[in-house]
C-alpha cells in the first residue's frame, strides 16, 4: 500500500499511528454496546496501533481496520468499523481490499474474520466463503492465492 490513499469523496486511508488510538476507541465504543464489535481497552489498541489502517475525514477517525497475524500464513481481519453516517459507502470493502494487500505483502496465505456483519461480506462471495458458525459468528476463510 501506498503510504496514504485519498479516495474521491476526500477520506484519507493511510496507516494508524498513536495519534489515532483515541478515534480508534470511539468508533469500536460506536459499535460495541450492542455487540457488534468487541469493546477493546485503549492499552490493547496502543499495543496493536501498527496492525490498523484508519480513514481520516478531516481530523476525525471515520473508518478503522486491523490485520493480526496469527501464524506464519494466517491473518485475521478485526476490528473493521466505519463511522455510522459513511456506512455502505464503499469506505468498509476499500479498507478490507486495503488488508488483503497487506497481507500479500507480508506473505498470508490465508485469512479471516469473525463477525456479526454478515452481510458486509455477502457482496465478496466471490472470494470470501461462509465455512461454519462460531459462536453465531461467521468465519470467514479463503486461501488468499484464489482472491488473485
Amino acid at each position: 500500500m501506498k503510504q496514504e490513499i485519498t479516495l474521491p469523496n476526500g477520506v484519507l486511508i493511510r496507516v494508524a499511528n498513536t495519534k489515532d488510538v483515541r478515534g480508534i476507541s470511539q468508533l469500536i465504543d460506536t459499535y460495541s454496546g450492542d455487540g457488534r464489535l468487541l469493546a477493546k481497552p485503549t492499552v490493547t489498541l496502543y499495543e496493536s496501533v501498527q496492525e490498523f489502517l484508519v480513514a481520516i475525514k478531516g481530523d476525525e477517525v471515520v473508518g478503522c481496520g486491523a490485520l493480526h497475524v496469527m501464524w506464519e500464513d494466517l491473518a485475521e481481519v478485526r476490528t473493521l468499523a466505519i463511522s455510522p453516517e459513511l456506512r455502505h459507502s464503499g469506505l468498509g470493502g476499500t479498507i478490507l481490499e486495503l488488508l488483503i494487500d497487506r497481507a500479500r505483502v507480508l506473505g498470508i496465505s490465508r485469512i479471516f474474520c469473525l463477525t456479526f456483519e454478515t452481510s458486509f461480506f455477502q457482496p465478496m462471495n466471490s472470494y470470501l466463503s461462509h465455512m461454519t458458525k462460531v459462536l453465531q459468528k461467521c468465519w470467514v476463510l479463503k486461501e488468499l492465492s484464489q482472491i488473485l
